[in-house]
């Protein structure tokens, strides 16, 4: 792997022009509308099952990412295609709306990324290798992808203080049946909506980055256990990381929290999906810094523990801010190789 710690690779503005990969395209078609049904499948049953809707809906992403990183970019487009014909046929043009925007189209993106690749001579590596789409620019793209969306459905759905307030008030008068002593403070209700209203785009937008990154991981692992991988499989302790320029726009979120209103709803979900980046990327350093330690399990359990709350979590979202670099996995060019994009 090439490592650039604080410092601009033109690697990303080089990767946008690449060829193809020599891949059986009779395989795309088949495969992309098994995909797509599955994802479809997954997402009507995120439908039927509310308790677990959120992570069953994340795992819609994974046919998409598993057609667009074994078979290439016909696949995962027919996929993304069918899946959204099936939702609006069997659902409704709103929810197969919803898919695209929430999961199809982020993973098909994803796979995409994951699959460019240029000559690693264009960055100053041997002649007889490929570099491909740092891990730090995908996960940058995923941040603000969620970050779009998550703006994109609160303007839908008018998100704001009435709809806040009404949740928060729904939420008290629950209480209120289940224990009839219960008598809410008003100042303390106000307090509390006033702190929701910031709190559910930033946690919905971190956690959303998250599942959608686990689906890509998993995705990955589960692609390059076969011969079907066009990306090599990666470190993720010494690879994960964010990139220098996040740092401006996850400071540019949270400045925006202070503004009240609008800005600081749109802070908040920036934010919250940036934060959940430097989060990994904190999890990524410290999984790479106790490598080969005797105490590395112990730490490492008693970190995701404890990360449940609130100053743990910080800790390691600093020691994410604190490494941002690019790392860029190098493999072997074939001769018919020397760019990747299907």
């Amino acid at each position: 792997m090439l490592g650039t710690r604080h410092r601009h690779n033109p690697l990303t503005a080089l990767m946008q022009d690449s060829e193809t990969v020599k891949t059986p395209n009779q395989t795309a078609l088949p495969i992309g509308i098994l995909a797509g049904v599955i994802a479809t499948l997954l997402a009507l049953g995120a439908i039927s099952q509310l308790s677990f809707a959120f992570i069953i809906y994340a795992a819609s992403a994974l046919p998409i990412l598993v057609a667009g990183l074994g078979w290439g970019n016909r696949a995962a487009i027919i996929a993304v295609i069918t899946a959204a014909l099936l939702g609006a046929i069997l659902v409704s043009p709103p929810f197969a709306a919803m898919m695209a925007i929430f999961t199809l189209l982020p993973a098909g993106w994803l796979s995409h990324l994951a699959n460019l690749a240029r000559p690693a001579s264009e960055i100053g590596g041997p002649d007889d290798l490929l570099a491909w789409y740092p891990l730090s620019d995908i996960l940058l793209h995923l941040c603000c992808i969620v970050t779009i969306a998550m703006i994109a459905l609160g303007v839908v759905i008018g998100y704001g203080p009435e709809l806040t307030g009404q949740l928060v008030d729904a939420m008290t008068s629950a209480l209120q049946a289940q224990e009839p002593a219960f008598a809410p403070d008003p100042a303390n209700v106000a307090q509390t909506k006033a702190t929701f209203i910031l709190m559910l785009p930033m946690i919905q937008g971190g956690l959303w980055v998250l599942f959608l990154f686990a689906a890509f991981y998993i995705a990955m692992r589960f692609v390059s256990r076969s011969t079907r991988a066009l990306r090599p499989r990666e470190d993720m302790p010494s690879g994960l990381r964010m990139s220098r320029n996040s740092i401006f726009v996850f400071l540019a979120g949270i400045l925006l929290t202070f503004f009240g209103g609008v800005p600081a709803m749109v802070g908040a979900t920036i934010s919250g999906a940036f934060g959940a980046g430097f989060l990994m990327a904190g999890f990524a350093s410290l999984h790479f810094r106790t490598k080969d330690k005797d105490w590395r399990l112990p730490v490492l359990v008693l970190a995701y523990l404890s990360s449940l709350m609130l100053m743990p979590a910080f800790v390691i979202l600093v020691l994410g801010l604190s490494d941002t670099r690019q790392t860029i996995a190098l493999t072997p060019a074939k001769p018919d190789e020397s760019n990747v994009n299907n």
